[in-house]
């Protein structure tokens, strides 16, 4: 039985997507790791930050990190242990429970931002210009599972939208 491999070209773009992430990942990861700050401890802690002062639930946090209750549960005590966030009864209902960012937690996610962003230029931005982020911006919406059927059989691309390039 043959096993059907892929082509010269499409293990190329998978392998260096593959590096590619993982080379970044473990760069902003180690730019982080002086402010003794996971990769998944920082992902929580943005969202709460883009959250505001009202926090998030913690059933969306876990769904928008996509962890398990569990697993986002125990993500959440080591934070809360730290005094990063606090849990509130949610307003609305008062069943479910919010997540907010203490003062220290807002403190050191401006310190994570700031790390993060400087790595984020060096490692990616300022190695693209527009048109690269644009063709970059193209693929993740075609790769999104939310998008209905392959691109060849979808009536319009986003080039086709916009008048290509």
């Amino acid at each position: 039985m043959a096993t059907e491999r892929l082509g010269e070209l499409e293990d190329e773009a998978w392998r260096g997507f593959l590096l590619t992430h993982d080379r970044i990942w473990r760069a902003i990861e180690a730019g982080l790791a002086p402010l003794n700050v996971s990769m998944a401890e920082y992902s929580v802690l943005a969202l709460l930050g883009e959250a505001g002062r009202d926090g998030m639930r913690m059933s969306e946090l876990a769904q928008r990190r996509l962890m398990s209750t569990g697993g986002f549960t125990r993500l959440a005590d080591r934070l809360e242990r730290r005094g990063l966030i606090e849990r509130r009864r949610a307003a609305e209902d008062g069943r479910g429970f919010t997540a907010v960012l203490t003062k220290e937690g807002r403190a050191l996610l401006r310190k994570a931002w700031r790390r993060q962003h400087s790595d984020l230029r060096t490692l990616f931005f300022d190695r693209l210009d527009d048109e690269h982020l644009r063709n970059l911006t193209e693929i993740w919406a075609l790769l999104d599972p939310s998008t209905e059927g392959p691109p060849n059989e979808r009536s319009s691309s986003p080039r086709d939208v916009e008048g290509g390039h």
